[in-house]
């Protein structure tokens, strides 16, 4: 169960940044670095750090105007679902989870969970990003420190990184219904601002 909670926490840092929680989790297994995870294992460690670190720098940077917002928002619903995955079974791997040694399948589970849980929170952000036009500076901060810690809480706390994770899972369902609510609502007052398209035709 703590394995388990430990690759939740992993794959919804995935749902905040892209590069950031991979860059972090190789730093962190140093003398190791990405040979356990699946994909960057395939690549030079030299090239897997300037990509990783060329593009957090991005993530840091461009995340704080308006047209780096668009444009990474594009690039983090795409991939966030690879990232989270990647970086659940990486953790999971990592905590040696023993029904693993029994059941490979449950690596593939607990892969497909958390590339899903990664992309939940990437699609919440952009319906808010749709709704507010910019994030503020602010709450682009807060998902700066929150993938930092939820990296960290994977390797050290992973019971406060599972239940953070689930937390923020529930955050995005609450949010996400608000967000629908105000989409009808504004169709609604489009639709009522627009007589010729309210009108029907008579029976």
């Amino acid at each position: 169960m703590v394995g388990l909670l430990a690759a939740l926490s992993a794959s919804a840092a995935g749902g905040m940044r892209i590069a950031m929680p991979l860059l972090l989790i190789g730093l962190l297994r140093i003398d190791k670095l990405w040979s356990e995870i699946p994909l960057l294992s395939g690549l030079h460690p030299q090239v897997v750090i300037a990509i990783l670190v060329s593009w957090s720098l991005l993530e840091l940077f461009a995340s704080k105007t308006f047209v780096g917002q668009r444009v990474l928002q594009i690039v983090q619903v795409i991939f966030s679902p690879i990232v989270g995955a990647i970086m659940a079974i990486a953790i999971a791997q990592v905590s040696s989870i023993d029904e693993l040694v029994a059941h490979p399948w449950m690596l593939w589970i607990i892969g497909i969970v958390g590339g899903l849980l990664a992309l939940v929170l990437q699609l919440v952000q952009a319906g808010w990003l749709y709704r507010l036009k910019v994030l503020p500076i602010w709450l682009i901060f807060v998902q700066d420190a929150l993938c930092i810690a939820l990296v960290l809480f994977a390797f050290d706390a992973p019971r406060q990184g599972g239940l953070i994770a689930m937390l923020l899972l529930w955050l995005a369902i609450r949010s996400s219904k608000e967000w629908y609510r105000w989409y009808r609502s504004q169709a609604k007052q489009a639709l009522l601002g627009n007589p010729r398209q309210g009108k029907r035709d008579p029976d």
